[in-house]
């Protein structure tokens, strides 16, 4: 690995202000998914040095609350830069570790540095409210204050922007944070926070655990009394697990579990739009991400016409490691992950579902999986309950508004949906029907910084949003929040 600055590969845990290793020595290895290579031996932290992170951050919050706004906003724009101004080299480690294409790691730096960014100016419009008062002599002042120290628990997938959107709000409002990123991509978190430290981050104020003991580091994060809010995403019984150990210590979460995304193609859709939002949605990072389309739904007058048009575009991505020359693809994280795709497609062969491309592993390496378009799913394949996490588009037939609508509502996820039509009744009427915290329509980028959803938070405030881009298909991100009051 060549960086123009060797010092942003770091192997130690970041601590107070200090680079700790493991008191008996213990490390584990972080590998390069594309070739095996070894590529650090990072400290591997334990229940002690977790507790001192969470005592060091409480120490230091105090100060760090009470700085105003603006200062703290000054030292988030410099560590904004900072990163931008290292975004080769950080782009390198995270290919590195994770294996996504060189480009994608590039566009997820600067992604995750919108926050750092975002963030820093929102921390400046932290406003109170003066609200009536029952009595005429009386008035009530509402402040908002840091609710103190904040635990992120970061996954693997996108290692950058999971902690830059985490840390970014927590950091701008006054909280301390100590984040505990994926033992698969430990590099990146180490970056961000030595580009931190030189942006002038006071110690203990952002604390990074590197460790393989998850169990126990989050564990002590979602039950130590000091922690008030535990962030985390990754799978959904891992979530379940950590908002039941929180629930003793009243902590806030905020919880980005997994997904199930639909993806909705009606015959009335531009299809080379759809076309180009499902590229975008179900291949980028290898169809690792959350929000990645899972079960693509086509009206019956365009399935066979989609699925050529999508078996075209499919042949033209390129399989490799991230510093090969127009590489659109990389290798999946892990073994599990590739054994996790091949079950899936072999049960769903076996229902009777075809392969119209790719549907084996790549001969680039033992992680690489070609990818593949499975056509004639149904329900009664275990492809369509469970999260794919692989860059295989499993198209369903359906041939009503009222069927596409029912099949992508049939799951225990919530988190993100797409559809694609011109109809603008139809637009506002499958919006609304969606089950979904999120709804693309006619458009898959579904994050963004300015983006007011329910995970984004500053000062522990919900809120919902719609934003729109014109073109000439009408395009929108809708963004719900599900309340049982009107107090909330």
């Amino acid at each position: 690995m060549i960086l123009n600055d060797p010092s942003l590969l770091r192997t130690k845990s970041f601590i107070n202000g200090h680079w700790v290793a493991e008191k008996s020595g213990k490390s584990f290895k972080v590998t390069n998914p594309a070739t095996g290579e070894i590529l650090a031996h990072v400290a591997d932290m334990g229940l002690l040095a977790t507790r001192d992170a969470i005592a060091e951050a409480a120490d230091t919050m105090g100060p760090w609350a009470a700085r105003t706004a603006k200062e703290r906003a000054v030292i988030l724009h410099k560590w904004h830069d900072l990163i931008m101004d290292n975004q080769d080299d950080l782009a390198v480690l995270m290919s590195e570790e994770q294996g996504k294409p060189l480009a994608e790691s590039r566009g997820e730096i600067a992604y995750g540095a919108s926050y750092i960014d975002w963030y820093a100016e929102e921390a400046r419009r932290i406003y109170g409210d003066i609200m009536p008062s029952p009595a005429a002599d009386k008035r009530v002042l509402v402040l908002k204050q840091p609710i103190g120290v904040v635990a992120a628990i970061t996954p693997w997938n996108f290692p950058n922007a999971m902690i830059a959107r985490k840390v970014a709000p927590a950091l701008a409002a006054g909280c301390s944070v100590i984040v505990k990123p994926s033992e698969e991509t430990p590099l990146s978190a180490l970056a961000l926070a030595a580009l931190g430290e030189r942006a002038g981050i006071p110690a203990g104020v952002f604390n990074v655990i590197t460790t393989t003991a998850a169990a126990t580091v989050g564990g002590e994060m979602a039950t130590n009394p000091v922690v008030r809010k535990l962030s985390f995403t990754g799978s959904t019984p891992v979530g379940k697990l950590l908002m039941k150990q929180c629930a003793d210590t009243v902590k806030k979460v905020s919880m980005e579990l997994g997904g199930n995304a639909p993806f909705i193609v009606f015959d009335d859709a531009d299809l080379d739009l759809a076309i180009a939002g499902v590229m975008a949605s179900k291949y980028r990072n290898s169809g690792q991400t959350c929000v990645c389309a899972n079960r693509i739904l086509v009206q019956d007058g365009i399935y066979d016409a989609f699925a050529a048009s999508l078996k075209q575009a499919v042949l033209g991505l390129k399989v490799g490691s991230y510093d090969e020359e127009n590489v659109t693809n990389g290798p999946l994280i892990n073994r599990a992950a590739v054994n996790k795709v091949e079950r899936l497609l072999e049960d769903a062969v076996a229902k009777g579902a075809k392969i119209l491309t790719g549907g084996g592993r790549h001969h680039k390496g033992a992680l690489y999986f070609t990818p593949t378009i499975l056509t004639g799913v149904n329900r009664e394949m275990d492809i369509f309950s469970e999260e794919i996490f692989g860059p295989v588009a499993a198209l369903y037939r359906f041939d009503s508004e009222e069927t596409a609508v029912e099949m992508a509502n049939d799951t225990i996820y919530g988190l993100a949906s797409y559809f694609y039509s011109n109809d603008m009744a139809r637009i506002w009427r499958v919006s609304e029907a969606l089950d979904y915290g999120m709804v693309g329509v006619n458009w898959s980028g579904l994050t963004n910084a300015l983006f007011p959803t329910k995970r984004h938070r500053l000062a522990g405030l919900n809120s919902r949003g719609l934003a729109a881009r014109a073109q000439n298909t009408a395009s929108m991100i809708i963004l719900k929040l599900n309340i049982s009051a009107l107090a909330e």
